[in-house]
């Protein structure tokens, strides 16, 4: 980008969507990359921490409740949680009140890596929200979740 680009492009003005989106983009483009980094480092992405996170507080849970929580389809948690289990971080266990049904539970090794913090996205959440009121955190939500809505119904 030439010099006067630059400068064009921090001292333009974007409509209120616009910026809202430019920051959307933003976090999404910081959420990529710290996953990324995170497989380097920790050898799970961002989305596969969750996974265990989510586990790890409710073991047991069948990886249909699982997807509802996570909001996302079945079919994409199911290699999610094929690597998870091949990494030996996950194991699916029968349930037991129906031999049928698989209910996913934490390995010792998915313990471990579970309770590992440093350098993930949930560490660098936990950090920007230490200095927001429960009220500012209370509307973000409130405009994020209506967002959601607004883009799986489009």
């Amino acid at each position: 980008m030439a010099d006067g680009q630059r400068v064009l492009a921090a001292s333009v003005e974007l409509p209120a969507v616009l910026q809202f989106m430019q920051l959307l983009w933003a976090i999404a483009h910081g959420l990529e990359t710290t996953s990324k980094r995170m497989n380097v480092v920790l050898g799970i992405t961002g989305p596969q921490r969750l996974v265990l996170r989510v586990v790890g507080l409710f073991p047991g849970i069948s990886a249909k409740e699982l997807a509802t929580i996570l909001h996302i389809h079945p079919s994409t948690l199911t290699g999610m949680l094929k690597r998870l289990v091949a990494q030996r971080l996950l194991v699916r266990v029968e349930a037991k009140r129906d031999r049928r049904r698989a209910v996913l539970r934490l390995s010792a090794e998915g313990q471990r890596a579970n309770r590992r913090v440093g350098g993930t996205v949930e560490a660098a959440i936990a950090h920007a929200l230490r200095d927001v009121s429960s009220r500012e955190r209370a509307v973000t939500r409130r405009v994020l979740e209506g967002l959601s809505r607004q883009l799986l119904t489009e």
